[in-house]
């Protein structure tokens, strides 16, 4: 698998970060709490979104709504109906609808494919298609390495950003790093949607996959271990735990997975060769109780 490259680009290409702010995300409902006083709270909104590739209908997603065009292209991308070297002519979005049509330069017909899919333990009715394993199995990650240093700076950003979760919780998040910094930062109610809009993110910008990091709010599953191959990054960390499936995939294909990422501790179950142990822990801090909000200490 290849996947454009360029520095420059890259060095130019606009950063995602939350809006927690943005009024069309979430909704203002009342309520009760425990001892019965009223209260309002902010949920996440769901809609639905269609994708069409060409002509032809390929699913209907729920999602938050935002950058549904890199939704679509990474949604594309890492069900392996698009594939990096292909011409997009033009993404095509239609609020009002609730559509986006991707359209490529040549003729796409996957009706057979879309007739043998797999529900995934993703949330939001995540799908898996029959040729994704093949598709991963002869993918070489490129070699790279992942600093204990970078690994802490990493997470402590992450935990203090401004995020949709802190302002209205149910959601994910997945962010793009390189080196200890985010580049880019999604969030929806299905991990699975929050790593398709980087995948589409890194298409439409060109970004060089080979020396980044990608962290997630979720769990560790098949699912999640097929989408970073996909994309070519070659370690994935995450706050929550692991699926047995999900470490077997990820040895297959030498992709370093650490998990239980919280202040101090992180789990490393594959290619813990790429990891370089140079960070004196006791300049770590444990997280604070503000930071424990994503996942806390349940491996979901």
């Amino acid at each position: 698998m290849t996947q454009p490259s360029s520095k420059a680009s890259e060095a130019t290409a606009p950063l995602i970060v939350p809006n927690p702010h943005d009024p069309r995300l979430t909704e203002r409902v009342a309520g009760i709490d425990q001892t019965g006083a009223a209260i309002e709270t902010n949920v996440p909104v769901e809609r639905p979104l269609t994708l069409y590739l060409n002509a032809q209908e390929i699913v209907t997603m729920m999602t938050i709504g935002d950058y549904p065009e890199y939704l679509a292209l990474g949604y594309l991308l890492n069900q392996n109906m698009l594939k990096y070297d292909d011409v997009v002519t033009e993404v095509e979005y239609d609020d009002d609808l609730e559509v986006v049509v991707v359209r490529t330069e040549h003729h796409t017909n996957f009706e057979a494919k879309l007739k043998k899919r797999t529900q995934t333990s993703g949330c939001a009715q995540g799908t898996a298609f029959g040729d994704l394993l093949e598709a991963v199995e002869s993918v070489a990650l490129p070699k790279a390495e992942l600093r204990t240093s970078w690994l802490y700076e990493m997470t402590h950003t992450i935990n203090t950003m401004p995020s949709l979760y802190i302002e209205a919780g149910a959601i994910h998040g997945c962010v793009l790093c390189q080196q200890g910094k985010p580049v880019c930062y999604t969030e929806d109610v299905g991990r699975h949607n929050a790593v398709d809009k980087i995948a589409g993110w890194m298409f439409r910008h060109h970004v060089d996959p080979a020396d980044k990091i990608l962290y997630t709010t979720g769990r560790l599953t098949s699912e999640m271990i097929i989408k970073t191959v996909r994309m070519g990054i070659p370690i994935l960390v995450s706050r929550s735990g692991f699926t047995a499936w999900g470490v077997d995939l990820a040895r297959q294909v030498g992709l370093t997975l650490v998990g239980r990422a919280k202040g101090k501790r992180f789990i490393a179950l594959s290619g813990q060769e790429r990891i370089v142990f140079d960070q004196n822990l006791d300049f770590v801090a444990e997280e604070s109780m503000r930071s424990k909000r994503k996942g806390g200490d349940r491996n979901d």
